[in-house]
């Protein structure tokens, strides 16, 4: 071992081989993490009717709905048997294997409370995210300005941002790390993508901030877009620890991401989303399924091939995108939609967004509880309580 960052029970260790590994408590880890965001049925976050999951309490019972009262519909008729009870999304994925969350801590507020009942009851760390400015969260600016990285304004309130998050959840014990941004370089009320140097020498910057606060020195990443300025994050991000990204690049996997990472930015490496819809135009649902399942387990199979000791043994793990389907990214909130929104590596050469979960909402009538689990769900149960 030539470099420890960390002084809490998360470390990030680069041994004399050049690998990279995560440790906690002493012993290897590897992130077998899924996005989770259980949004109900006809809410979407463009008609400003998103609520926050984490204290959402539809039935009135004072439980929260999805982690607690999620039920797996079975034999998939829509319809709750007497066999079919709560058992929430919590224990669904700690079942499935999965070891971390991603959230963010805008725009909603954070249930503490139940993130501490994830850790301690299941197992489950988090990995705690700013936006950076994406969506214009954060920096002031409105959604039609968008976030200017040159701003000075801007970034004294961005900063401010992060300094709140550290400052409120640094004591936590299930902060596994710290993440910057969300694919920022893609644009979106943002101009990273069109002056992405002002964008990381500012993440440096957020980086160095966290550091200062953070008295357990945790790891701190970026979430960029693929590769797109890889060699500008490489000039500019000395204090990030970890280069993460979301990748969406087909049914092998990440091809040559790892090696770009190690030989451009000597940094280690993370897939802060990568996922497959589980419908195709033309195809079966349980043809695309397959396909999806087939996709996430060579993407995850490349991950693993590539951890410390193997390949190009930078790769810590990643994020599955995502844990349940949102029914809101196509623009119509309580319709499952089945339209393309843009081409892509898969089955069908499109992107469909609202179908990306490995579990699903079935007809949408029992939202936010009914859960089918999808074929992709079983495959990663096995693969990840395997090793």
């Amino acid at each position: 071992m030539i470099e420890e960052k960390g002084k809490g029970k998360v470390k990030l260790v680069r041994y004399e081989s050049g690998d990279w590994q995560l440790l906690v408590e002493g012993k290897p880890f590897i992130i077998k993490g899924v996005t989770y965001s259980p949004t109900r049925v006809g809410e979407s976050p463009d008609e400003g009717t998103l609520s926050n999951w984490m204290f959402q309490d539809t039935n009135k019972n004072g439980i929260v709905d999805a982690p607690y009262e999620a039920w797996v519909d079975k034999n998939r008729n829509n319809i709750q048997e007497k066999d079919e009870v709560a058992c929430g999304d919590f224990y669904l994925m700690r079942e499935m294997g999965v070891n971390c969350i991603r959230v963010y801590h805008q725009p909603f507020k954070l249930n503490k409370k139940l993130l501490r009942e994830l850790y301690e009851n299941y197992g489950i760390y988090v990995a705690l995210g700013d936006f950076l400015g994406k969506y214009a969260l954060g920096s002031g600016a409105s959604w039609q300005e968008g976030t200017d990285y040159s701003n000075s304004l801007h970034r004294k309130n961005m900063l401010e941002s992060v300094k709140k998050m550290v400052l409120e959840f640094r004591d936590e014990p299930y902060v596994l790390l710290w993440i910057l941004g969300n694919e920022n370089v893609y644009g979106v009320a943002c101009n990273a993508d069109k002056d992405p140097e002002s964008f990381f020498k500012f993440a440096n910057e957020a980086a160095k901030l966290i550091k200062k606060l953070d008295p357990l020195k945790r790891p701190v990443a970026i979430a960029s877009g693929d590769a797109l300025y890889l060699d500008i994050f490489a000039r500019f991000c000395p204090d990030i620890d970890i280069f993460g990204t979301n990748s969406y690049r087909g049914k092998y996997g990440f091809l040559d991401l790892w090696e770009e990472v190690k030989e451009i930015a000597g940094k280690a490496a993370m897939i802060t989303e990568y996922g497959c819809p589980s419908y195709a135009q033309g195809y079966t649902l349980e043809e695309a399924e397959d396909f999806q399942a087939e996709y996430l387990k060579n993407c995850w199979e490349d991950i693993y091939q590539n951890r410390a000791g193997f390949g190009c043994g930078n790769a810590l793990g990643g994020f599955l995108f995502e844990w349940l389907d949102e029914w809101w990214k196509a623009y119509e909130p309580s319709y499952h939609d089945r339209k393309g929104l843009f081409a892509g590596p898969f089955l069908d050469g499109y992107m469909h967004e609202e179908w990306l979960g490995v579990c699903s909402q079935g007809d949408g009538k029992h939202s936010p509880f009914l859960r089918q689990l999808k074929k992709a769900y079983f495959v990663y149960k096995e693969l990840w309580h395997s090793r």
